[in-house]
């Protein structure tokens, strides 16, 4: 298995996987709403002048079978960057096999080249079995509101 960045020509895939990553939330009761996304709109936010967000793929005998989608905040006061996690997906047919663990891995090793705090992001109470991979990550829920759930990991402490 391997990671790697998303490409220019990797914008229906990117696609492919928000289209999944709403099913699955939808599928939980997470997300009712209706998909705004559209390629033209990824090519030009994550492959524009300025990206505001990256995309990793994990690759399983060269198929992508799981991504994750962040970007970078910065604290005026830490004086230091962290990351938002705003999607992570792996399918169905390979969960519990490392595919998350490998992209999470691979956020820590940018996190820490980049001298990132920690990366932050939210996920679903209901979602239970992510809740628990987080946490045997490491992750720390800091606070919940209804069913979202914000978490905190600061890798390799």
């Amino acid at each position: 298995m391997k990671v790697r960045s998303a490409i220019p020509d990797d914008v229906l895939l990117i696609f492919s996987f928000i289209q999944k990553k709403s099913e699955f939330d939808r599928n939980i009761g997470a997300f009712s709403g209706v998909l705004q996304v559209s390629e033209d709109k990824i090519r030009k936010t994550l492959f524009g002048t300025i990206p505001f967000s990256y995309v990793l793929f994990a690759e399983l005998s060269g198929h992508e079978v799981g991504f994750a989608l962040y970007g970078f905040r910065y604290s005026s006061f830490a004086g230091q960057p962290s990351i938002w996690l705003d999607d992570l997906y792996v399918d169905e047919a390979h969960r519990s096999q490392g595919v998350g663990a490998i992209l999470m891995d691979k956020l820590a090793q940018i996190a820490k080249a980049n001298d990132c705090t920690h990366l932050a992001w939210n996920a679903d109470a209901r979602n239970t079995r992510g809740l628990s991979f987080y946490h045997r990550l490491g992750a720390k829920i800091t606070k919940q509101h209804g069913n979202r759930c914000f978490l905190k990991w600061i890798p390799h402490q």
